[in-house]
């Protein structure tokens, strides 16, 4: 069997890292499958597709995605503060990829900035395509901004809002706050884990970010009732759905975080507790992610483009290999994904690591982004 695999090679350093990380996916499940092999084929956005077509995110390669069940990316860049808004957001928007799980674990040999690194073990489950990703903002001193204060003085008695303020609206719906709930629910009755955490600004924030908290506990309640309880109400063996205010969840995290095992957060809120949590265990550059929709796992590196170091060989491809064994995870291949991990870890032990990690882990020795590949590739 063939399983075609588009995938997008990214920005920055995403040649180099997928050059390093396609050898160790494909050879991984050699490893433990004759009957399955992975076609690749090519997709084009960024600055590849603008150079090629004419535009970053050409609808071949959105049409053949709405087609697709796999997919695979590496980082895309995004100006600041100007140009096109996101390509990440305008994929995630345009496929309805409405849930971006994160896993966030620790290799043993990392130095980390906490004691016990190794505490950390949960997936975060953030919506994604509601909250700021939806986001309609207006700039300080323009005639839009002015005529929505206007709006908001007059028509509905707003005065806090000054003049000349820049002004923005964060939708979140329902339907959106539920069925990522929904899926994150099911994923940890699936793993019989023992806790689901909503994160939330909602003592502020009451009517989006409180409705999110209100609406996950509705459709656990409503949907999940007799596998579920309450934070308050505990019952042997049943899933325990509880909920905290996201600064108190930071500070949870670094103090406790065994006991949580799955967060189910609004857009920013995983957005800032995903990258948080990364850096507790090591770094964005062993942190897998795949972005879900009901028909396609879209699994993507969730670093940046780094472009100050593109083209020298100093990449981390370690987030796009991890990213490879959550999806022989979902594929099926379980043995194949745990193989990767433990040749990871094997690198990491064996202190032969790319720049980005070499600062935490004593006596490393640097190596380029191929061989760190390659490296990984032997241990399989």
């Amino acid at each position: 069997m063939r399983k075609k695999v588009y995938w997008i090679e990214g920005d920055g350093i995403g040649p180099e890292i997928w050059r390093a990380a396609r050898p160790v996916i494909d050879a991984a499940l050699a490893r433990e499958s004759a009957d399955m092999t992975l076609q690749w084929e090519e997709l084009l956005a960024g600055e590849k597709a603008l150079a090629e077509t004419g535009s970053p995110l050409p609808e071949a390669t959105l049409a053949a995605l709405r087609t697709a069940d796999i997919a695979m990316k590496g980082p895309l860049g995004t100006p600041v503060g100007t140009g096109i808004r996101s390509l990440n957001v305008a994929l995630r928007q345009g496929l309805d990829l409405y849930a971006c799980i994160r896993p966030v674990r620790h290799f043993a040999g990392l130095e980390t900035p906490v004691k016990h690194p190794e505490r950390v073990d949960m997936v975060i489950f953030r919506e994604n395509t509601e909250d700021v990703y939806a986001g309609v903002e207006f700039a300080a001193g323009t005639p839009e901004a002015r005529r929505l204060i206007d709006f908001l003085r007059e028509e509905l008695g707003v005065r806090k809002v000054g003049e000349t303020a820049a002004v923005g609206i964060k939708p979140m719906t329902e339907a959106g706050s539920k069925r990522l709930v929904r899926r994150a629910l099911r994923f940890a009755l699936d793993n019989g884990l023992a806790s689901l955490t909503l994160v939330h600004k909602g003592n502020i924030m009451k009517f989006t970010e409180g409705a999110f908290r209100q609406w996950g506990y509705d459709v656990a309640a409503q949907e999940f009732g007799d596998l579920i309880c309450t934070e308050k109400e505990p019952v042997p063996g049943r899933l325990v759905i509880k909920d905290r205010i996201a600064d108190a969840m930071f500070q949870e995290a670094l103090l406790r975080p065994e006991q949580y095992q799955v967060l189910a957060t609004p857009n920013l809120n995983g957005d800032y507790i995903s990258d948080a949590l990364a850096a507790q265990v090591g770094g964005l550059g062993l942190a897998p992610g795949v972005n879900m929709s009901d028909s396609l796992a879209f699994y993507e590196a969730t670093h940046g483009t780094a472009p100050a170091i593109a083209g020298q060989d100093r990449a981390n491809p370690g987030s796009v290999i991890l990213c490879g064994a959550l999806m022989l995870e979902n594929l099926g291949h379980p043995a194949a994904a745990q193989r990767i991990r433990a040749a990871v870890g094997k690198a990491i032990a064996g202190r032969a690591v790319t720049e980005d990690l070499a600062a935490q882990v004593s006596g490393a020795r640097v190596v380029g982004c191929r061989e760190f590949g390659e490296i990984i590739g032997e241990n399989l």
